[in-house]
């Protein structure tokens, strides 16, 4: 899964694309280098970042989304929104999956909507809202509350008639480094549920803040982690970095451990 920020203030990428030809570009990019999904965001969901309306988030997404549906219809496009509304839009425009950080905290008429559209859905963890996750997160046992946590979530779903459920534990949201790695390590208990696993771990903190970089220096440090997720169970992998995602996988597969 390919990222494409349509935000000023993502932490790594934020305020790449001055128009629309510059994210057409880079969306044939990543696909040509391997992205199967490209996942669209317009709103920065970094720890701190602002708030924004339903109506910028809107005008961010509709036009690039529109215009990458009708020239690449065999493309594979997620919209990363907490927004019912903006869900539905995208679908109607285009979008085949909705990315919610939320798992429908942030918006009472996400399941309904997600019900009615019937398009698989990711569901994520977080502690809080991206205004203060960050603010001293705490656990008993982090594996233990983010399964029970998506699983209320996967139940809820299926009896609303939602089964194709994408789940996500959520690196980086309302987690601490400690339960971040911990959460990696225990990776493949999130098996029990039999549906697809999503990481997201592209140029994270987790990898700069045991390494000493930044977002900008942390591809060697994400493409580790990322071939870690994968012995563990992950099947898609959230990133910045299609190309060295691609190479990582297809080295795995070489070895048959997959």
């Amino acid at each position: 899964m390919g990222i494409v920020n349509l935000t000023p203030d993502s932490f790594y990428d934020g305020g790449r694309f001055q128009n629309i030809d510059d994210v057409i570009n880079y969306v044939v990019k990543i696909v040509e280098e391997g992205a199967d999904i490209i996942d669209l965001g317009a709103i920065s969901t970094r720890p701190g970042a602002k708030e924004v309306t339903l109506e910028e988030e809107e005008s961010r997404l509709m036009p690039v989304l529109k215009k990458i549906s009708s020239i690449f219809p065999d493309i594979i496009i997620s919209v990363d929104t907490f927004r019912s509304q903006i869900a539905k839009m995208a679908v109607n425009n285009g979008a085949h999956i909705i990315n919610d950080i939320s798992a429908g905290n942030f918006d009472k008429d996400m399941f309904s909507v997600i019900s009615e559209l019937q398009v698989p859905y990711i569901i994520m963890h977080i502690q809080g809202n991206p205004l203060n996750m960050q603010n001293n997160p705490v656990y008993k046992n982090v594996t233990t509350e983010v399964i029970e946590y998506l699983s209320e979530k996967v139940e809820i779903l299926r009896k609303l008639g939602v089964n194709d459920i994408i789940i996500d534990p959520g690196f980086g949201f309302g987690k601490t480094v400690e339960h971040n790695y911990e959460l990696l390590k225990n990776l493949e208990y999130f098996s029990i549920f039999e549906l697809p696993i999503l990481v997201g771990l592209s140029r994270k903190s987790m990898i700069n803040k045991v390494l000493g970089t930044t977002p900008e220096n942390a591809l060697n440090g994400t493409t580790v982690l990322n071939t870690y997720a994968i012995l563990k169970g992950a099947n898609i992998l959230r990133v910045h970095d299609v190309k060295e995602a691609e190479e990582t996988v297809k080295l795995l597969n070489s070895t048959n451990c997959l």
